[in-house]
């Protein structure tokens, strides 16, 4: 039983707190209390330190996506089908876990916690994960980026992230030039510049390679929702590889 389903059948034995864990009591029907050492049910089956990670990361992005559709006063239809498209296609989600997951959309947006807070919780959970923190940024992005434009509103949240994110703002530019301005799109998702050289592409991309493997992000608290995601984010980064070998005439 994976993390979403202990959650569903009432099986959580452990705290969750500030503004993720408010909105997991309200869509899950829990209380999740702020102190880390009160056990809602001592019956219950405790989540392990993994799972914990696997939930704090799925709430937070579904809530994050949920504050950026709600940046403008309300939301719309378009942007709930955005984002159902997006867990089906991207995600792959089952209907379990779609169901969830819209469920945190619609109850993130109307709570009274701000898109800054939830960022500031995900990165005092995920701070010592770097490739975290990009993967939200790359799902924020791509959510963002479902209708061609990134609204005034959008792109203000999404700098509120990088900074509180402690992400550095060329490599956000090098992520979001992936959907926006695509013009040098393989280098962008290998963190380079053409101007590199071909020993610090290489470098590159061996490190990319490593820290994306789909069974190691998985093991360090990567949703499985979030596998297919992972999944492709290596491919591209492999396919990019071999796009910019193929331009510069590396061996």
């Amino acid at each position: 039983m994976g993390w979403l389903g202990k959650v569903i059948g009432g099986a959580i034995g452990f705290a969750l707190g500030g503004p993720i864990g408010a909105v997991a009591g309200a869509v899950f029907g829990h209380h999740f209390d702020h102190d880390e050492h009160d056990m809602i049910d001592h019956e219950s089956i405790a989540l392990s330190n993994n799972e914990k990670a696997q939930m704090a990361f799925f709430v937070a992005v579904f809530s994050m996506l949920g504050k950026m559709a709600a940046a403008d006063g309300n939301v719309c239809d378009k942007e709930i089908d955005t984002v159902d498209l997006f867990m089906k296609k991207d995600l792959q989600l089952n209907s379990e876990s779609r169901n969830a997951a819209m469920s945190i959309f619609k109850a993130a947006a109307i709570s009274q916690d701000s898109f800054e807070s939830f960022a500031t919780q995900f990165y005092m959970q995920f701070a010592s994960q770097p490739r975290f923190v990009e993967i939200l940024l790359d799902v924020l992005l791509r959510v963002s980026s479902a209708d061609g434009r990134l609204s005034e509103e959008e792109e203000g949240l999404l700098l509120a992230a990088v900074r509180i994110l402690h992400y550095r703002s060329e490599d956000y530019l090098k992520l979001k030039s992936k959907y926006f301005g695509q013009s040098d799109q393989y280098h962008a998702i290998l963190g380079c510049d053409r101007q590199d050289s071909d020993e610090f592409v290489k470098k590159q991309y061996r490190k990319l390679v490593n820290e994306y493997h789909p069974d190691k992000i998985a093991s360090k608290g990567l949703p499985e929702q979030f596998s297919k995601f992972a999944a492709d984010k290596f491919m591209e980064i492999r396919e990019a590889y071999e796009m910019v070998k193929k331009e510069r005439g590396m061996e």
